[in-house]
């Protein structure tokens, strides 16, 4: 399963390529919420919620091993909103990094159907769902997932270039500048300090203004305080997009920032409700290192976010 999520990982770029080949080209360059809490005797939640922008329905995704078939999701079913903001958690292995690339439709289920933004992508063939990705998806990755043959300007370009859209250039410079590295747009990722590569990736999730961002451990490769921040910089952003956002995360204080709370455990849905009643929804968590108590509210994040030296 290891493996399997670090392919999902490697495939960020994908979510704005609209071919497969053209992707496997950038790769080789590199809020209408019930309050209940839904247990495992009742999962699932109301899937009643007008035109979902994403919708899974009996989601089962299986694979083989040398001890026999390996269940890692079972039976999903979820409804997402326009424009809510929803935290997937759960310990290491439980499957929430494969939910969200099924949800993505960066790797097929077993069996069950997935919806975004009114495309079922589970009929949809490998340039079908890339082609869906690419004009309603955003990612931000763990590993940062930037070209390193390209300048933090042009890696922001390269959804808008790939899709055709008029005046890249200065859409991206306008995007980079919102996440406070204006005068880091000719620096290239290994002139960059982690925090300031995840913010070339944010910059470059939200350029295309999608539908829908996927966001999977983004804080995971940042120490505490540059986490807090770039953090603090991804709410801000959606909010004023106003675009839906899926986090994946064993983090509880960036979980508590979403208005939903999704707790799944080896690979089934054990709990969906607001994140007010998110101690109730992280039992299970602690085998992960979480923290407790919620970031402060953001505030003109990117005023605030000095670049960041690369350390020598």
């Amino acid at each position: 399963m290891a493996g399997a999520a670090s392919a999902d990982a490697g495939l960020a770029c994908i979510g704005v390529l609209a071919t497969s080949a053209v992707s496997q080209a950038v790769e080789r360059q590199n809020n209408a919420l019930s309050s209940r809490v839904l247990t495992a005797s009742n999962p699932e939640r109301d899937m009643s919620i007008a035109e979902p922008v994403l919708k899974a329905e009996q989601i089962t995704k299986q694979v083989s091993s040398p001890e026999g078939t390996l269940t890692i999701l079972a039976d999903v079913n979820l409804a997402i909103a326009a424009g809510e903001t929803a935290a997937i958690v759960g310990t290491s292995g439980a499957g929430k990094s494969t939910l969200l690339a099924v949800l993505a439709g960066l790797d097929e289920p077993s069996s069950g159907r997935v919806w975004l933004n009114g495309n079922e992508l589970t009929s949809l063939n490998e340039d079908g769902r890339a082609a869906v990705r690419a004009r309603h998806v955003g990612f931000v990755f763990q590993s940062f997932h930037l070209v390193p043959s390209l300048t933090a300007l042009e890696n922001v370009m390269l959804p808008l270039e790939l899709t055709g859209q008029p005046n890249a250039r200065k859409t991206a410079t306008d995007a980079l500048a919102s996440v406070g590295l204006g005068t880091r747009r000719t620096h290239y990722p290994r002139q960059l300090s982690g925090g300031e590569q995840q913010r070339v990736a944010i910059a470059r999730a939200f350029v295309s203004r999608p539908a829908l961002l996927f966001a999977d451990e983004p804080t995971g490769n940042l120490d505490t305080t540059t986490g807090a921040r770039v953090i603090e910089l991804l709410f801000e952003l959606n909010r004023a997009a106003q675009t839906t956002l899926v986090v994946v995360t064993h983090d509880l204080s960036v979980a508590q920032r979403c208005g939903r709370m999704i707790r799944i455990e080896a690979g089934r849905i054990v709990a969906d409700g607001l994140s007010a009643d998110g101690r109730i929804l992280a039992e299970g968590l602690a085998a992960d290192p979480v923290t407790a108590a919620p970031l402060a509210p953001p505030q003109a994040a990117a005023a605030r976010l000095e670049p960041e030296r690369v350390k020598s």
